[in-house]
């Protein structure tokens, strides 16, 4: 295959609900489009949507894209994709050539996540205490959210990043004080397992909410997961606020565990839509503090710096990195 390097690349970020779409060139992103999922029959219906939208549906149309790159909700082991919270199933070569692309990746939402950190600049992130990257040094990702995604990107040779995949969000959550341990317990009369995405995400957030109120013999109120954080921020609900510092006190710990795994030198990235909403709340918080925390590791982790990813769309940023994008 022959790039055509003045062609943007397709970009889309598939969730259960929404497909994200848009063009990237480089580090810019145009032609953003919001489509339902529910309201098309099939993957390759709602690209060709877009791309008529965006006045790019005929094959040969100037400036019409030679390559895409889509990010999916779900576990991608190979040519056939089914996603896990949606009816749609696809052959990525199907949809390659339905789309009239040379090439089409096809990769999971937080594996584009993880991509994107390579190509931030320094607006795009915000660096939560002390500490400086080793150049060429593995990085950590974590991303909380409707879940907790995990990931690693290792350097290559060629200057090209590989993340790892796992499911890292569903490790055992440990506790660090006896408030934790309470809480935790009380989580463990509702779930089997209490994974550090059990209180490390949206949800999760709520869940702490909960089982804080429920240890104070308070019946807590049915809140979402952006009240919790308002009811945080503005200080009006004092278990609200004890969530979100618990949040961020057990993020910190489960961010010094992943750099401890994977020598994490290049630094430790928190991506997602939760931490972004918390602002100074986070950036005051325990996080750091506890990230430290590893007794005889403290000065093996104090140089390693923690930001959090300000960017609105990084996965469309590391579909660009996974499309071979330059």
């Amino acid at each position: 295959m022959t790039r055509d390097s003045a062609s943007p690349i397709l970009v889309a970020d598939i969730g259960a609900t929404n497909a994200r779409f848009g063009l990237i060139d480089g580090r810019v992103i145009r032609e953003v489009r919001i489509l339902r999922c529910a309201e098309y029959p099939s993957l390759e219906s709602a690209a060709s949507a877009y791309l008529a939208a965006v006045g790019l549906a005929e094959t040969g149309t100037p400036g019409r894209p030679r390559r895409g790159a889509f990010a999916v909700a779900g576990p991608v082991t190979g040519d056939h994709v089914a996603m896990t919270n949606l009816v749609w199933e696809f052959s990525t070569g199907r949809v390659r050539d339905a789309l009239g692309l040379d090439g089409l990746a096809v990769i999971n939402d937080f594996t584009a996540v993880a991509l994107s950190v390579p190509r931030l600049d320094a607006d795009d992130r915000r660096q939560v205490g002390e500490g400086a990257p080793r150049p060429g040094g593995v990085i950590a990702v974590l991303g909380p959210g409707s879940g907790l995604g995990m990931s690693g990107l290792i350097p290559g040779a060629d200057g090209r990043w590989s993340a790892l995949s796992g499911e890292g969000g569903h490790v055992t959550m440990a506790p660090i004080s006896d408030r934790e341990s309470a809480v935790l317990g009380q989580l463990r009369k509702r779930f089997q397992h209490v994974s550090a995405e059990r209180v490390l995400s949206g949800p999760g957030l709520v869940n702490l909410f909960e089982a804080l109120s429920i240890l104070d013999g308070r019946e807590p109120a049915v809140l979402t997961p952006a009240q919790v954080t308002e009811s945080a921020i503005a200080g009006n609900n004092p278990h609200c606020v004890e969530a979100a510092e618990m949040f961020c006190a057990m993020l910190g710990t489960v961010a010094g565990n992943l750099a401890l795994t994977l020598g994490a030198h290049g630094g430790v990235y928190i991506a997602g839509g939760v931490v972004p909403k918390l602002g100074p709340l986070f950036t005051h918080s325990r996080f750091r503090k506890r990230f430290l925390e590893k007794g005889r590791m403290h000065d093996f982790l104090a140089p390693i710096p923690t930001y959090v990813v300000t960017h609105e769309l990084p996965a469309f940023l590391g579909l660009a990195e996974a499309a071979g994008a330059v």
